[in-house]
């Protein structure tokens, strides 16, 4: 038996509800460019939500910087609850949007994680902003980093 058939495919009706599940709680970067690209944003936000020195060296263009330790019903008080918010933060390697996700979530907000974050965003060769430029460095510190 191979390795890769060792435990055996779910039944494709279970296999289809688990991707659409997954695909309700992400969104990769390259569907969302293609909405920033064509102006159709309405009904969505973008959510950093690493610290504030991390936003302002790299961030998306359009996002907003919500650090995840800092969701609370006072920060969100002018937070639409009829527009999901996308977290994202800098990779697969930190859970700064899962966390802050997760905390929108819990005061009843709908949101999705950006897939890879601004790490893979960037990778994709997408435009950042912010004081470090397209390299995302001042002084030798890099914007794309966890920094929360």
């Amino acid at each position: 038996m191979t390795n890769t058939l060792r435990f055996p495919a779910a039944d494709p009706a279970v296999a289809a509800a688990f991707f659409a599940a997954e695909l309700a709680f992400e969104a990769d970067p390259d569907d969302v460019v293609r909405d920033l690209e064509s102006g159709a944003t309405a009904g969505f936000q973008l959510v950093e939500t690493r610290s504030a020195q991390a936003f302002a060296l790299a961030r998306i263009p359009g996002a907003v910087n919500l650090p995840y330790a800092d969701v609370d019903e006072e920060s969100t008080k002018d937070f639409d609850r009829d527009v999901v918010y996308v977290c994202y933060c800098e990779s697969f390697q930190c859970n700064a949007a899962t966390k802050g996700a997760l905390r929108l979530a819990r005061l009843g907000f709908r949101v999705k994680r950006l897939a890879g974050g601004i790490t893979a965003w960037r990778d994709a060769g997408y435009p950042v902003e912010g004081a470090g430029g397209a390299e995302g460095t001042v002084d030798g510190v890099r914007g794309v980093t966890c920094a929360c």
